[in-house]
């Protein structure tokens, strides 16, 4: 069975270490699990070609929305989220073909959620009082979902555009909950909060580190999760006087939750973990 990872650019991608690990430690030769460098203009030829060779894939930016109309399926979940990571092909039941598809069927699912949740439980954080998000991208849409489910009543979103601001506050509503919306010149909230989640990509790091820490360092600091893994640290990380969670965490148990829906079978952490450190350390050294 075959399995990838889709994105642009996507040569930085981890997910092949933690991928290829769980399908050793699960006893399964013949699974492969590729890069795909794929943008929103390649995806339908992409997705089309998926046939029973293909157990499904794993996207990242900037086709976590784009995917959406190109599947059979999409999770209540995933669709309440507005924003997918993954998609699973199974065998179609009753046998008739569409061209392209070949005798499957697509299902988009979002585990980018139960990656924050878990990650931030594994950091002593698995209820949240007041939390903010950094950002107002698709992984944001996860990080607003995921405060909500650790019992955060009112997540507090940062963000450049207001647009974002309303897709952000629908997504919320979905799910029977609301956001507090905040411009990106009020930056400095987020040392109020319990816990912070930044989901800025690694070029605007520097820039918010300074906005949001500037000459001033807080009593108690929150809990960071910064949704990037490499480079690591980040600049904000680097700042930050609390406790950090870098973006790996998430990307683990993301995976895991992949795996499991993939293949069907108990996604193998200890193995996964440790897969995924040693590339790390690999990148680091050379």
């Amino acid at each position: 069975m075959k399995a990838a990872v889709c994105g642009s650019p996507i040569q930085h991608s981890l997910s092949p270490a933690l991928h290829r690990a769980a399908y050793a430690a699960l006893g399964l030769d013949g699974w492969s699990y590729d890069l795909l460098e794929v943008d929103e203009e390649r995806l339908p030829s992409v997705v089309g070609a998926l046939d029973a060779t293909w157990a499904g894939l794993s996207l990242t930016m900037p086709l976590k929305q784009a995917v959406v109309p190109l599947v059979d399926e999409v999770s209540d979940f995933a669709r309440a989220v507005g924003s997918v990571n993954t998609v699973v092909v199974t065998p179609r039941l009753d046998r008739r073909n569409t061209p392209g598809r070949r005798g499957v069927r697509l299902r988009a699912e979002n585990t980018d959620v139960i990656g924050l949740v878990t990650a931030l439980a594994e950091a002593g954080a698995d209820r949240v009082r007041r939390g903010v998000v950094l950002g107002g991208g698709a992984t944001a849409r996860s990080a607003v979902v995921a405060l909500l489910q650790a019992g955060c009543p009112r997540p507090v979103v940062v963000v450049r555009s207001p647009d974002r601001a309303v897709e952000l506050k629908g997504v919320a509503a979905r799910l029977g909950g609301e956001v507090e919306v905040r411009d990106w010149s009020e930056l400095p909230v987020a040392l109020s909060a319990d816990v912070v989640v930044s989901t800025v990509p690694i070029g605007g790091s520097d820039a918010m580190a300074d906005a949001v820490l500037g000459a001033f360092r807080p009593v108690w600091w929150p809990l960071l999760l910064d949704v990037v893994y490499a480079p690591w640290p980040t600049p904000l990380a680097q700042r930050w006087g609390g406790t950090v969670v870098g973006g790996f965490e998430m990307l683990l148990h993301q995976a895991v939750a992949q795996v499991e829906l993939m293949t069907g079978r108990e996604g193998p952490v200890a193995a996964m973990r440790a897969a995924g450190l040693a590339a790390l350390a690999e990148r680091a050294r050379a």
